[in-house]
């Protein structure tokens, strides 16, 4: 006697990393189609970099006294030679160490961007995972805050082309961390501040206070809010360089008329940054309110291992945009079937096969109908289905129309139009009609 199959319990994914299931990821393809675009447009040229990177290069890129790397990273040892490997919590400094390790700035400065799943070890909540995904854009070796500008705007360009308006549904915030020595300075007085304050702060702020006391800015501890806002401002320690810099860029935006704040506790949350930073942030998804940010990085490149060079970007969360999308009752495009096939009986696939795949090779999008567990189905529930799919026209594979090499015609969504037969022997003219009408 064989042994009954054993059943066993289904898998499930893992929390935090989720599915993205038509018709769902409808929304993705069309958001991630009009980033492309609009990266065409600005000149940015994609890059793709691998998801799982060395564990070094996080903590020399974002800094060891950060929650990324402090808490959030997965990072295991490779069995094969003992190598601490990390999957990417972000993607700036995996661009970078591209660009380093093959030269890529040796002819000039480069505009690139990138789109693709990152990985943080948080506990899960509405519009943060563990598994997420960004699209960024980087531009590197340009200097001048006419970039830094430049990324800004792009950013404004991507809100109008999906529906969101600036300054009600986004916010921009800006600020300058200006350079090492400035931020010396200014670190000096916030220990000397925070340590006045000692009462007022949690555990963690108290361990981060002499390691990156610029840390404790970020802090949403509610008793710590009344000293955090009294604290030296790093906008006052600032040189003449470095608020030149920013004025350059405010010059830009006020040229091109986009509204902004100077926000001067805006700290961002990568040791990376310098110069220019900034946010786009809503108050349509509760506490996580940042929607995009970035700035300057001009001391990153050096720091991992390339010739000086600067750099520019920023990154944006999919999954919170779409969110906010989902939230203001933002709709992608409708996107259906221009020919849905009508198969009535067996005998009529292969002729149907043949003439949906020359509809096909002529730029026609065709769903055609397929066999069930109980068969073909009647004609009446397949028009059902062809209706129910959205297509704009149902091609009809009878008998009829087969035997004199015809395909019956049936617009779906013109009431009053009568169905018409057509020759397959003329499909590839009259498909590409179907397709621009």
């Amino acid at each position: 006697m064989t042994e009954p199959v054993r059943k066993l319990a289904p898998l499930q994914g893992i929390k935090g990393m989720n599915d993205i299931l038509p018709p769902e990821s409808e929304r993705w393809e069309w958001f991630e189609g009009v980033v492309r675009e609009l990266m065409r447009r600005h000149g940015y040229a994609n890059v793709r970099t691998p998801i799982v990177e060395p564990t070094a290069l996080f903590v020399r890129g974002i800094g060891e006294v950060t929650d990324i790397v402090e808490k959030e990273m997965y990072s295991f040892e490779d069995a094969m030679n003992g190598d601490r490997l990390t999957l990417r919590p972000e993607n700036t400094a995996g661009v970078v160490r591209a660009v380093t390790e093959h030269s890529f700035l040796r002819d000039g400065g480069k505009r690139l961007f990138y789109i693709g799943p990152m990985f943080r070890h948080e506990r899960p909540q509405k519009g943060r995972y563990r598994q997420f995904h960004q699209v960024g854009a980087e531009a590197m070796g340009y200097p001048g805050p006419d970039v830094d500008a430049e990324l800004i705007l792009m950013v404004r360009a991507l809100w109008r082309e999906l529906g969101l308006v600036v300054g009600d549904h986004v916010r921009l915030e800006i600020n300058s961390l200006g350079q090492a020595d400035e931020r010396s300075a200014h670190r000096r007085a916030l220990i000397a501040h925070f340590e006045a304050h000692l009462d007022a702060l949690d555990d963690e702020a108290r361990a981060r206070l002499h390691r990156n006391p610029l840390r404790l800015l970020d802090s949403k501890h509610p008793p710590m809010q009344a000293v955090i806002e009294s604290a030296p401002r790093l906008i006052d320690h600032l040189g003449d360089e470095s608020l030149a810099h920013l004025a350059g860029v405010r010059a830009i935006l006020d040229a091109a008329g986009l509204e902004y704040r100077i926000n001067p506790r805006l700290v961002r949350g990568l040791d990376y940054y310098n110069l220019t930073v900034f946010e786009w942030v809503t108050d349509r998804l509760g506490s996580q309110n940042t929607v995009c940010g970035g700035g300057r990085y001009d001391p990153l490149i050096e720091r991992l291992g390339g010739k000086p060079a600067p750099a520019v970007g920023w990154g944006m969360g999919i999954e919170r945009v779409l969110l906010l999308l989902k939230e203001l009752a933002i709709e992608a495009p409708a996107r259906a079937p221009t020919v849905y096939a009508v198969v009535p009986r067996a005998e009529a696939s292969a002729a149907a096969t043949r003439a949906c795949d020359t509809l096909r090779a002529a730029g026609v999008s065709v769903v055609m109908h397929a066999a069930g567990a109980d068969g073909w189905g009647s004609m009446k529930s397949q028009l059902r289905r062809a209706d129910a799919s959205g297509a704009r026209y149902a091609l009809i594979f009878g008998d009829d129309e087969l035997a004199r090499g015809e395909v019956a015609l049936k617009a779906l969504r013109e009431p009053d139009a009568e169905q018409r037969t057509l020759p397959l022997a003329d499909i590839a003219r009259w498909g590409a009609e179907l397709g621009t009408a």
